[in-house]
């Protein structure tokens, strides 16, 4: 499955376009690896995304092609969540 639809499907972003936009400017990577909205994701791989500030790790446990709100999280495990200082911060 593609990257994009990925995030968008278990909710990790809300919207595809939004997902697509992130992944483009490179702040998603896949395995440690750089990736753009159209890199396959497969079940097992541990996806590091960066918002604003933080980089949520997340591990994909499971790939369907739709989902309701309620099972979306059983999608992907948290991994953690680590705060990035800004340069105002020492």
């Amino acid at each position: 499955m593609r990257l994009d639809k990925f995030l968008k499907v278990s909710r990790l972003i809300k919207r595809r376009t939004l997902a697509k936009e992130v992944s483009d400017q490179g702040r998603i990577s896949v395995n440690g690896v750089p990736a753009k909205a159209s890199t396959n994701v497969k079940v097992g791989d541990e996806l590091a995304i960066r918002f604003g500030q933080k980089v949520v790790s997340a591990r994909i446990e499971r790939i369907q092609e739709t989902s309701r709100k309620d099972e979306a999280t059983g999608m992907y495990t948290l991994l953690g969540e680590e705060r990035i200082p800004g340069d105002d911060e020492e």
